[in-house]
């Protein structure tokens, strides 16, 4: 549904939050929270909406109404709606952009919970991390909150791997930027090696950052793609082959969906459930 659709439409009318972002027609964020707030019995739909640019005064405007009661945002308005909200937690002004909105005190306040649900899979590898080198392959959206998450963890070098290296903004020496051509170089030393692109994202299913030439660099590496449809991507089944330890982005969907859940409404995301709901959608 478009914004300007939803706004004619008896939805905009009754309490409901929203996914802000273009394109959303496959997300499955309103299966997570609709579960969750029918699972409490809460009022309130959540709703998915593809905004444009020129929404985003018009949805600001909206947000202030009393049926609004929070949001999640996706690409490509994570910065966009940083700088027009009238309060960020301090995680979202480190990170540099939102994925969250919450309603208090007639304010909007904008969150980043996209590093909390990033570090939710890797609890118990955490010391192996401490003190390493990641790599990530992409600069989009969510690499900001991943890099805020890793260096929570005393990761002492992060290389980002991009086809345009110069573009990512960051003075940070812990940093390194390289190109796909040469990112193997820094491999070897590396804890873990991260998919933050939408290589292998459905329907390109047989896409991955890393050419079949290199599967050598996985092996014995903590192998994690922030992709979930499907479960099982080709970079993931690369790491397999290579003798790497795979980690799909349905935990970092899910938790960073708690977090969000919890900020809205103060219960417990209901995550067994939850979870339940997107193995039906997204077998293994």
């Amino acid at each position: 549904m478009t914004f300007q659709e939803f706004l004619h439409s008896d939805k905009s009318k009754k309490p409901h939050y929203l996914l802000i972002g273009n394109p959303i027609e496959h997300s499955v964020s309103p299966i997570m929270h609709n579960t969750a707030l029918q699972h409490y019995n809460l009022p309130g739909e959540y709703v998915a909406l593809s905004v444009t640019g020129n929404d985003i005064t018009s949805l600001i405007a909206h947000c202030n109404k009393a049926e609004f009661l929070g949001a999640n945002i996706t690409i490509p308005h994570k910065e966009t709606l940083f700088d027009v909200v009238d309060v960020l937690s301090d995680e979202a002004m480190e990170i540099g952009a939102i994925n969250t909105i919450v309603k208090a005190d007639n304010k909007l306040i904008g969150h980043n919970t996209d590093g909390f649900g990033f570090l939710a899979p890797l609890e118990e590898v955490e010391d192996e991390l401490e003190g390493g080198r990641a790599v990530i392959f992409g600069t989009g959206g969510a690499t900001k909150a991943i890099i805020y998450a890793l260096q929570s963890l005393n990761m002492l070098e992060i290389v980002l791997v991009s086809r345009r290296p110069g573009v990512y903004d960051n003075d940070d020496d812990s940093i390194i930027r390289c190109n796909y051509d040469n990112w193997s170089v820094f491999a070897g030393e590396a804890s873990i090696i991260i998919n933050a692109t939408p290589l292998g994202m459905h329907p390109n299913v047989n896409a991955s950052p890393v050419r079949n030439s290199e599967l050598e660099y996985l092996k014995g590496k903590i192998c994690y793609d922030i992709v979930y449809n499907p479960r099982k991507t080709y970079f993931l089944q690369q790491a397999e082959t290579a003798g790497g330890f795979p980690i799909g982005g349905l935990d970092m969907l899910i938790y960073q969906g708690a977090k969000s859940f919890k900020l809205w409404t103060g219960q417990e995301f209901p995550v067994g459930l939850v979870r339940m709901r997107l193995e039906d959608v997204f077998p293994a």
